[in-house]
């Protein structure tokens, strides 16, 4: 009998859709937020997990992908009332099997679990994953697509810190590529044979990081019925990634400081000390001297995780590896999705260009990945791209946005009859009551030249 765990903290939905499960001859397990689904997945055999796609204590998808690392024989489906292609593909991203909307008939939802868990054939059973350490799979330097110099510096950075065993801080906003320099270096020193272990701290409540981070005996607390190792003994002669850093509670800091200055740390509900030799790498979008000054982190920490730091930039500080980046992930969803893209309209150029990716790398991922699945031939329009592209504002080569300004006015007007038009220019024309030719000049003029790429 499969044992099937749904995590919903709608109580009425968990207990309707755990009902028909039972029924259809399923082992059903229920809970309401993530810390208790831990607890669970430490204790049962689970084969298939619903998840919610927001708990009280976490995201679905983030904790999706906990999943997949310690459990990778166990299929994840995600539930939502709130359908997004944005979370949709960060889920698929993430390990996940299959993506269901709750306003769905829940006899169709049945029936999508009852195919998942169909094609589902356990192999050996339930084990924790070792980080990969195999060839095939070892992320370098070479991964690392740019050829600006602000990139390029801080390659360079990381590849001189590589092989010493120095700790290092990765500074810089969400989407640079943080966890790819992690990779890299780890893969460049001379614990490469160790593991590699990275955990998003920002994904935890305090107590169950604490748990993740320095394990426990078993007794420990309701549900810890045999010992579990933590990811500081994982990665005992490897590296610890610790991503988002800054969000660590202050209790847990000054442990974490203990460990980074002596190896030594004690396991929760265990009253002897272990020992470990790890390297710490950290990184955080956070000012850390800022959130020191407002005493929300160490200072001593601080000065421990920052031996070494490489500030990493953001994409539109180095707008000349736009179009690199989006070969690379053109090139590699092709592959993934079995399609054949060669190349990328003139106007998809401009659109990527002229946008300012707060989002940085993950985001152009993300949309580069949504034009190959839309795309039905092989060059990729802006057609497929996300409204928050197509309707971003064209700026001139002097950077002028002024609301008074009659060109941005024009800019805009022109625009917005585009995205209404779907990009048919004929018929933007026509909306606009100009001829198609003048109506390609405003576009050759209005958006960025090749000049004002940096």
């Amino acid at each position: 009998m499969h044992k099937v765990l749904i995590v919903d903290d709608d109580l009425k939905f968990c207990k309707l859709l755990g009902r028909f499960l039972s029924l259809e001859g399923y082992e059903v397990f229920r809970s309401h937020d993530l810390q208790t689904s831990s607890v669970i997945l430490e204790k049962e055999d689970i084969q298939f997990v619903l998840l919610d796609a927001m708990l009280p204590d976490g995201n679905g998808s983030s904790f999706a992908k906990e999943i997949k690392m310690r459990y990778p024989s166990i299929q994840t489906v995600i539930l939502t009332g709130y359908p997004d292609i944005e979370n949709c593909v960060k889920s698929f991203k993430n390990g996940v099997a299959d993506y269901i909307i709750k306003g769905e008939d829940v006899h169709s939802v049945i029936q999508t679990i009852k195919d998942q868990i169909a094609g589902f054939s356990p192999k050996e059973g339930r084990k924790e994953s070792r980080p990969e350490t195999h060839a095939e799979t070892i992320f370098n330097f070479n991964n690392i697509v740019g050829e600006s110099e602000l990139i390029r510096e801080a390659v360079e950075l990381a590849k001189k810190v590589s092989r010493s065993d120095a700790s290092v801080l990765l500074l810089g906003e969400t989407g640079t590529g943080k966890e790819l320099f992690a990779r890299a270096i780890h893969n460049s020193s001379t614990r490469l044979s160790g593991s590699f272990v990275a955990i998003n701290c920002s994904s935890f409540s305090r107590e169950l990081l604490e748990s993740e981070l320095f394990g426990y005996r078993a007794g420990a607390f309701t549900g810890a019925i045999r010992d579990k190792k933590g990811l500081l003994e994982v990665a005992d002669g490897g590296t610890l990634f610790l991503d988002e850093v800054g969000e660590i509670d202050k209790d847990l800091q000054s442990r974490l400081l203990r460990v980074l200055e002596t190896g030594e740390f004690i396991k929760v509900g265990d009253n002897k000390t272990s020992r470990v030799n790890i390297r710490l790498i950290s990184a955080t979008n956070r000012d850390l001297s800022s959130e020191i000054g407002m005493g929300h982190f160490r200072e001593d920490l601080f000065y421990r995780l920052n031996t070494f730091s490489i500030q990493l930039p953001p994409l539109r500080e180095r707008k000349r590896d736009i179009l690199l980046l989006t070969e690379y992930f053109a090139r590699l969803f092709s592959q993934k999705l079995g399609k054949h893209i060669t190349g990328i309209t003139r106007e998809y150029e401009r659109m990527l260009m002229n946008y300012n990716w707060k989002g940085n790398i993950r985001e152009l991922k993300n949309i580069i990945e949504r034009s190959v699945i839309l795309s039905a031939g092989s060059i990729l329009s802006e057609e497929t791209l996300p409204y928050e592209v197509l309707s971003y504002p064209f700026q001139d080569a002097k950077g002028g946005n002024s609301s008074f300004d009659l060109n941005l006015f024009e800019r805009l007007h022109i625009q917005k009859a585009l995205i209404t038009a779907k990009w048919n220019k004929a018929e933007a024309a026509k909306m606009l009551n100009i001829s198609l030719s003048t109506l390609y000049r405003k576009i050759e003029d209005y958006i960025l030249s090749p000049n004002d790429r940096n």
